[in-house]
């Protein structure tokens, strides 16, 4: 009885939950991700929602990001994580953008892109207007501005999206058939008004003469015209955009007021967008492609437009208020239900209660019971929860003693070290005073010397930190004006900060600041914390240092501020920034105690020190007290200050003494290393044979190995941002840095770690520290392999069958690429016109990256190979007794004379005297 009134209370408390969803359809979750925020997504944003009200079953969260490319992948893997039944994406570059929609295709969620396509056809159905026809079409209108005669300025879209790519690709394919018309300049402005107009003026600045600027979008296009009117050429100049949007100041707004000649209509579709949604989701027929109807919009349509949209506009809004109203009378509707449904709980929850309190009445002893019993078993956990107590506590004293055991080892050990370190800077010194050395030996003692520094600095704060954990350590306190010292202490970084690019301020609002401290420890404390700034100050940001006198605990006290511009901690980072070997970043180099060295030092004093990080900032707060130490009973003796020798002016000396002057043929090595003075000592061991590029981290690294022809990567394992390997498996699978050769360097000599490096691609790995002539050894034997890969192809004209001795394993990717050249090369032979524009488009470059592709790899340019495998052909038509002339335009040379000479310049012979030799045998 007591379990089915249990049964009939819980039913009871859900009757009104279960009668208010018992009319609940299934509602689908649809992400949309929108590449970008304007005026056009926000009215494809606002078709799309009001699409939606035609089907409540349908939920819409809408996400954009400001031409953001990472920022969308991480909105869709968000997507994809919380397992929308849809994706609705306009892709902002196609190539990044693939990989996550085709894993959201592939997890079951239907894609249906918008605008703009990706690199695969992994996606449910396409909603857009086809951007190759509207190319052509501004094409033809152009043509028909120009009277087929002039010259065109075009300004792209963002790189790498598919829309502005087939825009320009359907606008060439036009104005290309007519040789009086000349793309004079061309430059991609990222789809925005301000980019647009910094590139207009770019191309007047250089005085080419610009009939018609023909602009990818209107916002651009707007753009453009300004930077026309600011030097009064725009009546002179004729603009054209895309998009025709009808909102104030836009495409038909420009139209109507003389600033674009036309613009060409380009359909949002976000109903349609919507619509495909819902067919595909409701498992009715839906189309793979919905292709939406642009329109020509010049001044003899463009008012009719502008007022029907307005009319269209009107009745929108009128909708949305309709909706309004209906949804609060929805909400009135689902109260008043919910009241009732309320009402009638309550009286069946009255006589329920009363049946409960007799029911519990009887359960009452019941439970007394089992709570004897229930408390019994607790008692029993209590005594196992004592025992693991003791059990962690004892663990707890070993791990200390063993940390302790490890203390005393890494002293005994650094207490070894300054012996052997100190032989080693004393003959340093006297070689560094003798002035018959040379400059450049002068420059890598002083690089020995630096580095002996940075490593008795170590030892003495291992040392330091070991005395005060066993207590040993005690204050030489003595009367000083800190004043004077922090400022001759800012002298130490004053330099570093602004060869760092590195803003560094320093205040203080009194004059005297004497004090009774010990000197020394005070030394240690302001330059820690400034090294500390340094270290994680990025270039360009700032360090500020403040001192006032502040009362704290109705004491004064000396109140030191160390703020600077980096990351921001969090609070995990905040909690045990001070523990001893604690590491925010562990790329960054460092020991990990100088921070819990500065605060036992100001803990010694009496003080406190703080830490604080919001808004990419990072503030040390330190509070030392005034008053007298000395009347305490500490020990008095001053000591002797010793300077920063880890920092001085000479850091960056080895920089500035280089003047390597690039050679364009000469081969150019890429030096990847967060440290600058490895960066010097790699310059010196290669600068002799090589070009050197520096870069102080993987992620400067990948962007110039992008952009300049480089001949082979040295990078360092442990940085900051991208490390090594990263770095190393990104070059390698880039198409235009794939087959640049890397060599990592590592302090780490473990297995696991060569494991980690051979599996991202590296060519060679070699640990720290390493002899300079096997480095340069090594580098010259990656080199001479490469040349011979390019030796072989040069004479097979295809990388299939490469030479068993050669050791460099050839990338797929180029394998692929030379393939994919060379087919299309045959599939278009007898093409004349044949040029590298199309063949790039074809394999996906473009014409400046497939030139320095190919140059790479085969140390020939796409023309000459081009030209030398139609050579190739025509020599086997030569052995099918057929004539010069039929072979040389059968092989796609526009001459018989040229292909003659070309022929005679490639083997030695002419074609008559190769097929007379040939019949001959």
């Amino acid at each position: 009885m007591q379990l089915g009134l249990k049964s009939l209370f819980i039913i009871t408390l859900l009757l009104p939950i279960l009668i208010a969803c018992k009319s609940d359809k299934k509602q689908f979750i649809i992400g949309v991700s929108q590449c970008s925020q304007d005026e056009w997504r926000n009215k494809m944003n606002i078709e799309m929602q009001h699409e939606s009200l035609l089907h409540p079953e349908a939920k819409l969260i809408i996400k954009s990001v400001s031409d953001d490319t990472e920022k969308q992948i991480q909105d869709i893997e968000q997507f994809i994580s919380d397992s929308v039944d849809l994706l609705i994406v306009t892709p902002n570059k196609a190539a990044p953008l693939t990989p996550v929609i085709e894993k959201a295709f592939k997890a079951g969620i239907p894609v249906v892109l918008v605008d703009r396509k990706i690199l695969s056809d992994n996606y449910t159905a396409f909603v857009g207007a086809d951007n190759y026809e509207i190319g052509q079409e501004v094409g033809n209108y152009i043509v028909s501005v120009l009277k087929e005669k002039g010259n065109v300025a075009e300004i792209e879209g963002l790189d790498g999206s598919t829309s502005a790519l087939e825009r320009h690709q359907g606008f060439f394919s036009v104005i290309s058939k007519y040789p009086n018309i000349n793309l004079v300049y061309r430059e991609d402005a990222a789809w925005l008004k301000d980019v647009g107009e910094t590139k207009m003026t770019q191309a007047l600045s250089k005085n080419i003469q610009i009939d018609v600027v023909y602009a990818q979008n209107d916002r651009m296009a707007k753009g453009a015209y300004h930077a026309a009117q600011q030097i009064g050429l725009e009546d002179k100049i004729k603009f054209i955009g895309i998009d025709g949007l009808a909102e104030p100041d836009e495409g038909i707004d420009m139209v109507l007021s003389g600033k674009l000649e036309a613009t060409f209509l380009y359909p949002t579709g976000g109903d349609k967008a919507v619509q495909a949604a819902m067919n595909i989701l409701q498992n009715r027929p839906f189309e793979k492609n919905t292709i939406l109807h642009t329109a020509l919009i010049d001044k003899s349509n463009a008012k009719i437009i502008k007022l029907q949209t307005s009319e269209i506009t009107s009745l929108q809004k009128k909708m949305d208020s309709m909706n309004k109203q209906i949804d609060n009378y929805l909400d009135k509707y689902a109260l008043q239900r919910n009241i009732l449904y309320l009402i009638c709980s309550v009286v069946v929850l009255t006589v329920l209660l009363l049946v409960w309190i007799f029911v519990s009445y009887r359960a009452k002893n019941r439970l007394n019971r089992e709570l004897s019993k229930r408390n019994a078993e607790i008692n029993n956990q209590n005594e196992i929860l004592q025992q693991q107590k003791s059990q962690l506590i004892h663990l707890s004293e070993k791990l200390e003693e063993a940390t302790h055991v490890k203390l005393v080892f890494f002293t005994n050990i650094s207490h070894e070290f300054r012996t052997p370190l100190t032989l080693i800077a004393g003959p340093l010194e006297t070689l560094l005073s003798d002035s018959e050395i040379t400059p450049e030996q002068k420059r890598l003692l002083s690089l020995m010397r630096r580095n002996v520094n940075i490593l008795l600095n170590l030892i003495d704060q291992i040392i330091e930190f070991r005395r005060i954990e066993n207590g040993k350590h005690s204050l030489k306190i003595g009367k000083h004006n800190l004043v004077e010292y922090f400022l001759d202490w800012n002298m130490s970084f004053a330099e570093v900060a602004h060869k760092k690019g590195v803003e560094f301020k320093y205040e203080n609002d009194y004059s005297d600041y004497l004090m009774d401290v010990d000197l020394e420890k005070m030394e240690r404390i302001y330059l820690n914390l400034l090294s500390n700034a340094i270290k994680y100050t990025p270039k360009g940001g700032y360090i500020h240092i403040y001192l006032n006198k502040e009362q704290k605990d109705n004491i004064p006290h000396m109140h030191l501020r160390v703020a600077n511009q980096g990351k921001a901690l969090t609070e995990e980072q905040i909690h045990n920034i001070f523990e001893r070997f604690y590491k925010v970043d562990s790329h960054v180099a460092g020991a990990g105690i100088g921070l819990a060295l500065t605060k036992a030092f100001v803990d010694m004093h009496g003080g406190t020190i703080t830490t604080e990080s919001k808004d990419n900032e990072v503030l040390f707060s330190v509070y030392i007290p005034f008053y007298n130490q000395t009347e305490a009973g500490i020990n008095t003796n001053n000591t002797t200050v010793l300077r920063p020798s880890f920092i001085g002016q000479d850091y960056f000396s080895d920089q500035s003494m280089r003047h390597t002057e690039m050679s364009e043929n000469k081969i150019k090595i890429l030096v990847v290393d967060d440290n600058q003075d490895v960066r010097n000592y790699l310059h010196t061991i290669l600068s002799s044979h090589y070009d050197i590029v520096e870069a102080e981290d993987g992620e400067v690294g990948f962007y110039k190995a992008i952009n300049q022809p480089i001949d082979i990567v040295v990078s360092d394992v442990i940085m900051p941002k991208i490390d090594g390997i990263a770095l190393c498996q990104k070059l390698k699978e880039d198409p235009t840095t794939c087959h640049i050769p890397v060599i990592l360097l590592t302090a780490s000599s473990q297995d696991e770690e060569r494991i980690k490096g051979f599996e991202s691609g590296a060519d060679a790995y070699i640990a720290k520290p390493f002899n300079p002539n096997m480095l340069v050894i090594r580098v010259r034997k990656i080199l001479e392999n490469r040349q011979k890969l390019v030796t072989h192809f040069n004479q097979h004209l295809t990388l299939s069958d490469v030479e068993p001795n050669i050791e460099i394993l050839v990338n797929p990717m180029d394998e692929k690429l030379i393939t994919k050249f060379n087919t299309h090369i045959y599939e278009n032979i007898t093409n004349s016109n044949l040029n590298v524009e199309d063949i790039g488009r074809e394999l996906g470059f473009s014409r400046a990256q497939l030139y320095r592709k190919l140059k790479a790899i085969t140390n020939q340019s796409p023309n000459e190979l081009i030209r030398n495998i139609r050579l190739r052909f025509s020599q086997e038509l030569l052995k099918q007794q057929r004539t010069i002339t039929e072979i040389a335009y059968e092989s796609g040379f526009t001459s018989v004379s040229y292909y003659s000479k070309c022929y005679k310049d490639h083997f030695k012979e002419t074609p008559s005297d190769f097929q007379n030799r040939y019949l001959r045998n």
